[in-house]
């Protein structure tokens, strides 16, 4: 059983997308959830699923080993940052290596780095007049955004377009790839997903 640990700060619908898609896998499951945000909604979405859900302070992520402990407890095969706003420590980095990979709301290494999450990101697309926007997944390193891509789609921006508006075209690529570029992953599938 190939075991999944999900770290996110929201609401979490890229968790629990997660969730839902290996509830009847017989060979992957997300055995846990972590949020450094205690009002957190990923946390009610996993316990609704019967999904183990903890949150944690900064001293217990940065300054303790608690954190680190509680994935070691876990064993998990992949760590997934889905909309978590922290920078993982260097000790769950050495702990994990290339066990720990991230979903991005923009096409990197555009739009990447300290601040630049939500709608934050989808501000500066629609600000900078972009034709196109995207998901990155990447292994994620000691610097925000800078690991190892994975995976990338893409989407068009049309002149009219919101913020809002690439927000939900965004969203739509996280549901559909997310879980799908996971699944390969943890089987171990050499894979060439192209840009779409």
């Amino acid at each position: 059983m190939k075991r999944i640990v999900i770290f996110a700060s929201g609401s979490g619908t890229n968790a629990e997308n997660l969730i839902t898609y290996f509830e009847n896998d017989q060979n992957i499951k997300v055995v846990q959830v972590l949020s450094n945000n205690a009002q957190a909604q990923v946390l009610e979405r996993a316990k609704r699923r019967n999904i183990s859900a903890l949150s944690f302070n900064r001293i217990a992520f940065t300054k303790t080993n608690e954190v680190l402990n509680i994935l070691k407890a876990n064993h998990p095969d992949l760590i997934i940052l889905a909309g978590f706003l922290w920078k993982m420590p260097i000790s769950i980095l050495e702990a994990f290596p290339n066990k720990i990979i991230n979903i991005h709301p923009a096409l990197l290494p555009k739009y990447g780095g300290k601040g630049m999450y939500g709608m934050h990101v989808h501000e500066a697309v629609v600000a900078n007049r972009e034709s196109e926007s995207g998901i990155t997944i990447h292994y994620v390193n000691e610097n925000y955004d800078e690991g190892a891509i994975i995976f990338q789609a893409k989407c068009e921006v049309l002149a009219g377009d919101t913020a809002d508006d690439v927000a939900a075209k965004i969203h739509e690529l996280e549901m559909e790839h997310f879980p799908k570029v996971v699944e390969r992953l943890l089987r171990n599938e050499d894979f060439e997903i192209p840009f779409e």
